[in-house]
């Protein structure tokens, strides 16, 4: 490794600095994209996520729209949100690849962001028609919401859920990185947490909100609520020969439709929580839960 010479005018800090430059040290966090420019910008996922929701909910955020001029507004946000995510996801692709030490050319990589980027703008209606449902879900759901109006635009389940119809989307496409920090935008606003690989079903709604995990592999069904500070998680890890964790299996729970989740619960493993169940709150469940069943502590 080389490094080019310079020196402050203070030893100590000169001292610091060879330390910081040692390989040892260095390599452990050094990722190598051909360039700063290859990285994912955040200002810029921040920049495509506001111009999305304009489309998805117009006139709730971004300009108002009338109907004469509905169709523009679409198209030149829907412009944007092509070039800047495709940038977006060409980074992704070249930071997974200075992460494995691996290199492809440029152009497959573009070729390859471009055909994700129009696989997500082609299922942005079907998007749009599960958060109107996950709206109506919640405005049915909580008696202090006034409209389904209210909870697009003031309710933490609807922004959450904004943002991971999005990023599963773009995670079904194998893209890498992109859709956990998509979903770390949710998290950091409003403390639920959504890996970008869970399945949720249409009309979700999560009331309150705080603290709620939702695993990876984790399948949630149609017409399910959850309360603040639920678990969706993992039981065990397996590991492999060498001691490292075994990725990608199933270990997250299934949860059937019309399916309720009190404050506090943790349902842990890849177990299945039948239709129309209730699950009481601060509740540890670990085995499977059949159809029509009420757990709470002490008791079925």
């Amino acid at each position: 490794m080389s490094t080019s010479i310079f020196t402050t005018s203070i030893p100590e800090i000169d001292s610091v600095v060879d330390r910081l430059c040692q390989g040892q040290s260095l390599q452990k966090v050094w990722c190598q994209t051909p360039s700063a420019a290859s990285m994912p910008q955040l200002v810029q996922l921040k920049e495509i996520m506001q111009r999305l929701r304009a489309i998805i909910f117009p006139g709730y955020f971004g300009a108002s729209v009338s109907v004469r001029s509905v169709r523009y507004h679409l198209a030149a946000n829907l412009d944007s949100v092509y070039r800047l995510l495709r940038d977006q996801i060409q980074c992704g692709f070249a930071f997974a690849e200075a992460i494995s030490q691996q290199q492809s050319d440029e152009k497959e990589r573009k070729e390859r962001a471009e055909s994700c980027t129009f696989a997500l703008m082609e299922q942005l209606p079907e998007i749009r028609d599960l958060l109107a449902q996950d709206a109506q879900a919640g405005y049915e759901g909580d008696p202090a919401a006034t409209s389904p109006g209210e909870t697009i635009f003031c309710y933490p389940s609807m922004y959450a859920m904004f943002h991971h119809r999005i990023a599963h989307v773009l995670y079904q496409q194998n893209v890498p990185l992109i859709p956990r920090i998509i979903s770390e935008m949710a998290h950091a606003e409003t403390g639920i947490d959504i890996h970008p690989g869970a399945s949720i079903g249409p009309s979700f709604f999560i009331d309150h909100g705080t603290g709620v995990v939702i695993g990876e592999t984790s399948i949630v069904g149609s017409n399910c609520r959850l309360y603040q500070g639920v678990t969706l998680g993992a039981l065990s890890f397996p590991k492999n020969a060498d001691g490292t964790l075994t990725k990608g299996i199933a270990r997250h729970p299934i949860l059937g439709n019309h399916v309720t989740v009190y404050a506090g619960a943790t349902i842990l493993g890849r177990i299945s929580i039948g239709d129309k169940s209730v699950i009481g709150g601060n509740v540890w469940v670990t085995e499977d839960v059949p159809p029509g069943a009420h757990i709470i502590q002490g008791r079925q």
